[in-house]
């Protein structure tokens, strides 16, 4: 008995050792980034904005988010958990592929990119595609009198290509677009 008891005490402390190098090369390594490992706030209009959090946007003058399973709610960040097969889900995603293609008339033979009418794992995702962008820039442009050239030149030049040019995919994140796209006005 005293056997396994020691025996426990010893991995315990390894793995106390192993977990608390880890943490530590996780809180050093955060603290190297642009945000220093915080969130990335942005003022506009007096008004303080988390670049990081999914944000919600109504108005045909801007570009929607992705939808959100917690309402953009960032104290209850939580996917659907429902599954691609379930009814209920595809009931949902079709009647946001349908207001979709209402909202954007233009655009009814095109494909509707995924992440315009399914919600991320945590509900809150800041990002769409560079196609979801483009999927929407003739809603914005004629809402907003602009050229559609103007706004797609924009959408280029606030997207985020790949980390190194090969990790993850080229993004646009929504809040600085539509911040940007006020600014052109």
């Amino acid at each position: 008995m005293k056997i396994y008891f020691i025996s426990a005490l010893k991995l315990t402390f390894v793995m106390l050792v192993c977990t608390g190098f880890y943490l530590l090369f996780v809180l050093i390594g955060s603290k190297l980034l642009p945000t220093q490992g915080n969130a990335e706030t942005i003022t506009y209009r007096d008004q303080k904005f988390y670049a990081n959090i999914g944000q919600e946007f109504k108005s045909p003058k801007y570009f929607h988010s992705r939808p959100s399973a917690a309402n953009y709610n960032a104290a209850g960040s939580a996917g659907s958990n429902k599954g691609p097969s379930n009814k209920e889900y595809l009931e949902t995603v079709q009647k946001r592929i349908d207001t979709l293609k209402m909202q954007n008339p233009e655009m009814k033979d095109t494909e509707v990119p995924v992440e315009l009418v399914t919600a991320s794992g945590s509900g809150l995702d800041p990002d769409i595609s560079e196609a979801g962008a483009l999927y929407q820039i003739k809603r914005v442009a004629k809402e907003r009198n602009l050229s559609e050239a103007r706004i797609e030149s924009l959408v280029k030049t606030n997207t985020e290509k790949p980390l190194l040019g090969i990790f993850g995919p080229s993004k646009v994140n929504v809040l600085k677009l539509n911040i940007a796209l006020d600014k052109l006005q």
